[in-house]
This record gives C-alpha cells, sequence and structure tokens, in this order.
C-alpha cells in the first residue's frame, strides 16, 4: 500500500514513523509548507519526500493522511474524494460549521472514506469505559466529569488559528462523551476565563473554561479545559452511576498529588503532553485506517462525528458570549 501524508508538523512527524512501520505501508511519500521538515522527516522514517500536495495526489497514493495546518484540511479533504481516494483527517474538518458540512458533502457525494482523528476513541481507558457503561456495570448513569489540562500555553501565534479553547481542545472531550456514553448533547451552560496570559486575551480566546452539559437521558456532564496546568498532561474522565464510579486516566503518570495524609505522592514521571499519553492511541487509529482502506475494517470514526462535536463546541462559544444556556439543535439550525 503506498500512502500520502500531508503535513510534518509534530502529530505529522509522528504519523509518518507510524505508517513507514506499518506493515501494509510499502511506501510513503510526505509533503510540508515547508519543504526542509518534510524532507528531514522522510529521511527519519524512509519515505519519499515531494514539493506539494499536488504530488502528493499525482504520485499514485492508495490514501492520503492529512496532518496539515487546519486551515487546509476542508480543502484536502475535498480533493482527495474527488479522486476517489479514502482520506484520513486530524480534527477539525474546519473550524466553522458551513466549512464542515461542505467538506462532508463532498465525501457524501464522491462515495468516499474520511476518518477522523479523534484519538480518544482508541485509547484503552476510555475503551473499557465504553464497554462498562454498554454492559451496565455502573447502572443508572448520573453523572460524567472530563477534564483536559494542557502543560503550557501553546505559541502565541497558533491562537488566533486554534478556533479557541472549545474548538480546539474540549472538543476531543466532547466526542469522546457521546462515544463512551452512548448519548447526545441537548443542552450545554458554559464560561471561560482569560485571567492567565495575556495573548489569550489578544487572541479573543480563554486560557480557561467549564461547561455543564445536559444528555439526551438527562445525565449531567461537565468538561473543563485549562492551557496552564504546570503539573503536566492531565487528561481524564470520571463515570459515576447508581452501582459503580470508574476513572479514565488515573495511573501513576496522572499529574495530581494527594492532598490526604496516607494519599499517593506526586508522579515521578509526569505526562509530559499528548503524544506521550496517547501515543499508543495514535498507532491504532492509523492501524485502523490502513484496515479501512484495505477493505478489512468498517469505518470506525466517520467524518460526521466531527460535525457533532463541532456542534457541541458551538454552543458552548454562544453560551460563553452571551452568558446563557444554549441547546444544540438552536445551534444547528442557525447552521442550516
Amino acid at each position: 500500500m503506498r500512502i500520502g501524508l500531508i503535513g510534518t508538523g509534530r502529530i505529522g512527524s509522528f504519523h509518518a514513523g507510524v505508517l513507514a512501520r506499518h506493515p501494509e505501508v510499502d511506501a510513503l511519500v510526505v509533503t510540508d509548507t515547508d519543504g526542509g521538515r518534510a524532507a528531514g522527516v522522510a529521511r527519519h522514517v524512509g519515505a519519499s519526500a515531494v514539493g506539494s500536495a499536488a504530488e502528493v495526489f499525482g504520485a499514485g497514493v492508495d490514501a492520503v493522511v492529512i496532518a496539515s495546518a487546519t486551515a487546509s484540511h476542508a480543502e484536502l479533504i475535498g480533493r482527495a474524494a474527488r479522486a476517489g481516494l479514502p482520506a484520513f483527517c486530524e480534527k477539525p474538518i474546519a473550524l466553522d460549521l458551513p466549512g464542515t458540512l461542505g467538506a462532508l458533502r463532498e465525501v457524501d457525494e464522491a462515495g468516499s472514506v474520511l476518518q477522523l482523528g479523534f484519538m480518544r476513541r482508541f485509547d484503552a481507558g476510555y475503551g473499557a469505559a465504553r464497554a462498562a457503561v454498554r454492559a451496565g456495570t455502573l447502572g443508572r448513569l448520573h453523572t460524567v466529569r472530563a477534564a483536559t489540562m494542557d502543560p503550557a500555553p501553546p505559541p502565541a501565534a497558533y491562537l488566533p488559528l486554534s478556533g479557541g479553547l472549545f474548538r480546539d481542545c474540549l472538543v476531543h472531550d466532547f466526542d469522546v462523551l457521546r462515544w463512551v456514553t452512548g448519548r447526545e448533547v441537548t443542552e450545554v451552560y458554559a464560561t471561560g476565563s482569560d485571567a492567565g496570559p495575556a495573548m489569550f486575551r489578544a487572541a479573543g480566546d480563554v486560557d480557561t473554561a467549564a461547561a455543564l452539559l445536559t444528555l439526551d437521558d438527562g445525565t449531567l456532564a461537565t468538561a473543563t479545559a485549562t492551557r496552564c496546568n504546570g503539573a503536566g498532561y492531565d487528561v481524564r474522565m470520571e463515570l459515576a452511576g447508581e452501582l459503580d464510579q470508574i476513572t479514565v486516566g488515573l495511573d501513576d503518570r496522572t499529574p495530581v498529588t494527594s492532598a490526604e495524609p496516607l494519599g499517593p505522592a506526586a508522579p515521578a514521571r509526569p505526562w509530559p503532553g499528548f503524544l506521550e499519553r496517547f501515543a499508543p492511541a495514535y498507532e491504532a487509529e492509523l492501524d485502523a485506517f490502513v484496515r479501512v482502506v484495505r477493505g478489512d475494517l468498517p469505518n470506525p470514526c466517520d467524518g460526521r462525528e466531527a460535525w457533532y462535536a463541532l456542534l457541541v463546541a458551538e454552543a458552548c462559544e454562544v453560551s460563553r458570549r452571551e452568558r446563557r444556556p444554549v441547546t444544540v439543535a438552536e445551534v444547528a439550525k442557525a447552521a442550516g
């Protein structure tokens, strides 16, 4: 199998290594707007580097992996669809609902495959939580608490391009909340704080946010995020039911210290970032994509999943801005 990879930044470089090692991938063709970076990645993993995305599409590839800048995702998804090529794309499809919907329509009209990079669906802990909910071992689920905490803010130049904390960061929590519980978010009430570094205020973004989410069966969920968690990279989900409760993301590297006299001390090696924490999940999602391309597996994360998660993120942004509860149906109706 011959795979094209567009984008060799941090996540693209990681994907390049995974694809180059995959036993079903015979050849890997990479490109990046930074040609020198693409060439360096190609040398490191034993791939071929070309000068543009157009050259990737013209290189006789069987599928494409899109890990380029967010602004290019929708156009590249459309190009792959028109070429009849299966595509894997890092989230988001686009930073707005019309752009997302337009790309999805191109995929639907072409009858092609688009798999989205919501890697938490491939994490062992989240998978176990989903199985527990499905098996009913927690009893009636009444409360879910999700949190994503980055150890340090991203570069200031990234913030205006990110779409904001709800669309860029918490969208992962919104997606995996739907996936684990099997329920839809119906209403949100969200707020945020820009009391941290001034670059967030300059970008019109927040460095910390919280949302109260109501699911369609009455389950209540909270989702919180921050860019300023100096203890380390911390991603968790707690699910509480009438019979039991479980936690995803609690291990000997979780960057939290108990205040109790007999509680655990701070971890010796806290998780430093998302690539380290979710490395096995990233590998698993690309392995699944290769199997999808081969026809051995149904698409495990169709592109439309990005639409549903983005609707929740958009509702949170409206709620934060207008300081009121917002239904997801209201946002979907406004998007057409």
